[in-house]
């Protein structure tokens, strides 16, 4: 597994953090405006540097000297993710110069005694960056000048950053541990559930939303395989979660997620499969982490004999981006199936650690090509040389063809299709890369 290090956007507002966070994960998610306080919730994503991975979040604004209801809720945010994050980012606006709030916020972050790295932003012109030595007196080392909306300095900004990125993989991954995070909204019996597997009270059950708010890591061996149980708080829609330090509740299990082998995906029968379901099932799917979807609270569903088939076919027809996902009808109180969980988890991990021989691929390859044949455009047909497995956890296929701007999503699709009809992998999503001759 590669948990990725977590970086924290921090300053205070309308420096320019929100349009940072866009240049750094390459899309435009944050909002961005030129009023102060825009940023209240908390934005997540990921960034890539040079072969290195890691999660950001963006914050609000810090204000430390005033008291207001809503700048004290966006002050415990903030400091959250600051708790949270691996390396600090602290961004400042040189069109203003060096504040005291500035020297306030730097105060509390060397309080933390993590990584800082002091990004100097709106330098865009020579005459700004005459202004850039006075940034020094902050005492957290060299300055980057940057323009994050004219991308000037990024690249000098993040080739320091990933230098002191904590290792990709963390002591316990070194002893095959195996980690399992159990997510899902809130109230759907997560907490419960790990109890239950646990055999006794590890964590507070409540039937109040939101009970849990940290990931809570719990440990046990199981028929000789050690593994890491993530519990972790409900993710709700944006819009319905509270203020305070609840919202950075649903980062803690996105990056819980992050550091997860395998994700226990808890949905509520008596709820149905709702729309942020099949939010955080993409979520997962992004991750590309292996996934079992666990029905908890089945006791409490009127059954007939079609009940299970109509459920399932509802969900099936929500998910059906994962159609390879396994489902459990559990009860967390009552433990009914309880115990089928850890052993189908423990077989899907066996999926994702399968390797295909390129005989083997190959041969699969053959077959799908002479039954389907490749698509082609303009008089130019699609041409597969062959396919290579370069990498397990997840699965993940190389196929070289004559011109990749020849393929096609739907046959990507179809040779997914013909490669799980051979190997299933169970719960395990796969990557399927293409690359031309010339790039072999």
């Amino acid at each position: 597994m590669t948990p990725k290090a977590l970086v924290a956007l921090v300053g205070r507002p309308n420096v320019g953090k929100s349009t940072l966070f866009n240049r750094l994960i390459g899309e435009r998610r944050a909002i961005v405006e030129d009023e102060p306080g825009t940023t209240r919730d908390r934005q997540y994503g990921r960034a890539e540097w040079t072969g290195h991975s890691f999660a950001l979040v963006d914050t609000g604004g810090l204000v430390l000297t005033e008291t207001s209801s809503l700048v004290e809720q966006v002050r415990i945010q903030a400091q959250i993710a600051i708790e949270e994050a691996d390396v600090i980012l602290f961004v400042t606006d040189i069109t203003e110069g060096l504040l005291p709030a500035d020297h306030e916020i730097a105060g509390l972050l060397r309080k933390t005694h993590k990584p800082i790295i002091l990004a100097v932003n709106k330098a865009d012109n020579i005459k700004r960056d005459q202004d850039l030595p006075e940034f020094y007196q902050l005492g957290l080392g060299d300055p980057y000048p940057i323009s994050a909306l004219r991308g000037m300095g990024i690249g000098d900004l993040l080739d320091h950053l990933v230098q002191i990125l904590p290792g990709e993989l963390e002591a316990e991954d070194t002893d095959q541990t195996l980690s399992i995070a159990i997510v899902g909204r809130t109230n759907v019996g997560k907490s419960s559930l790990l109890n239950r597997l646990m055999g006794e009270e590890r964590v507070i059950v409540s039937d109040i939303p939101g009970t849990t708010r940290d990931a809570v890591d719990t440990r046990l061996v199981y028929y000789g395989q050690p593994i890491v149980l993530i519990d972790t708080a409900g993710i709700r829609k944006r819009g319905s979660i509270a203020q305070g330090i609840e919202k950075y509740s649903v980062l803690r299990a996105f990056h819980a997620i992050d550091r997860a082998n395998i994700v226990m995906f808890v949905v509520d029968a008596t709820a149905g499969i709702t729309a942020q379901d099949a939010h955080i099932a993409g979520f997962i799917l992004e991750e590309f982490k292996s996934v079992a979807v666990l029905v908890n609270k089945w006791d409490l569903v009127t059954k007939d004999t079609n009940t299970q088939a109509e459920y399932e076919a509802r969900l099936r027809n929500e998910l059906k981006f994962m159609p390879y996902v396994p489902v459990l009808y559990i009860s967390a109180l009552r433990g009914q199936r309880v115990d089928r969980i850890l052993p189908l988890m423990l077989r899907i991990y066996q999926e994702r650690q399968q390797r295909l021989s390129t005989s083997e691929l190959n041969a699969i390859l053959r077959d799908a090509t002479s039954q389907h044949s490749p698509p082609s455009r303009s008089g130019k047909k699609l041409r597969f040389y062959y396919g290579s497995q370069v990498s397990v956890d997840p699965p993940t296929f190389v196929f070289f063809v004559n011109d990749t701007e020849l393929v096609h999503f739907s046959y990507t699709r179809y040779l997914e299709n013909q490669i799980r009809k051979s190997y299933p992998f169970e719960g395990t999503p796969i990557k399927i890369v293409f690359r031309g001759h010339a790039e072999e």
